[in-house]
């Protein structure tokens, strides 16, 4: 099973979806756009654990809501950046791609193809 956290109002968004659409015929895929369902912290933790590296990865700093919500302060924890996005998930980059435990932020596109070969 390929999952695909989406986002259909963002171009890179759907370009990874028809990606994983068209290069995964005989897998089934599950489309999550994470806007009208978000992410609990737990399945957060979860996806951040198969993306690897740092926890800022995974968050768009450059939306209002990152600084508005003082995201930007020095001292914010892990524990606290999870909360937003899971509150916020406008916070949450995209596309995010999960295949076989492990999950790649669809940006550039060649992230998702390298995940799928």
């Amino acid at each position: 099973m390929i999952t695909i956290y989406h986002n259909p109002r963002c171009s890179k968004s759907r370009a990874a979806c028809e990606l994983v659409t068209n290069a995964s015929a005989s897998e089934p895929v599950q489309v999550i756009e994470y806007l009208k369902h978000p992410l609990t912290v737990e399945q957060l933790k979860a996806l951040h654990s198969m993306l690897g590296g740092e926890l800022l990865e995974m968050v768009r700093t450059g939306e209002t809501e990152y600084k508005a919500l003082g995201l930007d302060a020095d001292g914010v924890t892990e524990d606290q950046l999870y909360e937003a996005i899971s509150r916020h998930p406008i916070l949450l980059q995209r596309p995010i791609v999960v295949r076989d435990g492990r999950a790649v932020i669809g940006r550039p596109t060649e992230n998702v193809a390298a995940l799928l070969d």
